[in-house]
């Protein structure tokens, strides 16, 4: 028989599928994809003296660019913020962005938030739709691209 504490402590995994963006405080929507998120550090390698060992030692922290990636609607949102970094003079509109997962185990409340990354300082880097063919029958789909100075798990 399993243990039923153990089943509680860990859950089942959490799915990928169910999120959505806001966008300096105004919910963006639901995405087809989020990707990027993430957090290096830089490896300062040095030697002392005459160890014949090469240290190393944490440097600098970079964050990712994050790609966000959704079906083509008129959203003026996005398309507001890519016209103003547009037209901005290279005075980027920065906003605070946040990417939120929402609850999947629990059909009658799947919007709930379970975990939230507060990005800081964002602007648009890039914009672009997919391919147009005649001879297709994909949804059209567009992609931005977001430069962060740094986020936080909220």
């Amino acid at each position: 028989m399993p243990d039923a504490r153990r089943t509680e402590s860990f859950g089942d995994p959490i799915g990928n599928y169910n999120f959505r963006v806001e966008i300096g405080g105004v919910d963006a929507g639901h995405f087809q994809s989020v990707d990027g998120l993430s957090i290096e550090n830089e490896v300062i390698e040095y030697q002392n003296g005459d160890d014949p060992l090469l240290r190393k030692r944490p440097g600098r922290v970079k964050y990712g660019d994050v790609t966000l990636k959704k079906g083509y609607v008129a959203s003026t949102v996005l398309n507001d913020w890519i016209e103003a970094a547009r037209l901005g003079n290279g005075q980027y509109d920065r906003k605070d962005m946040s990417i939120i997962l929402c609850d999947n185990t629990n059909p009658e409340d799947s919007g709930s938030e379970i975990k939230r990354w507060n990005c800081f300082q964002c602007f648009p880097k890039s914009w672009k739709v997919s391919t147009l063919d005649g001879k297709g029958n994909d949804v059209m789909t567009e992609e931005m691209v977001i430069v962060i100075e740094w986020f936080e798990e909220a």
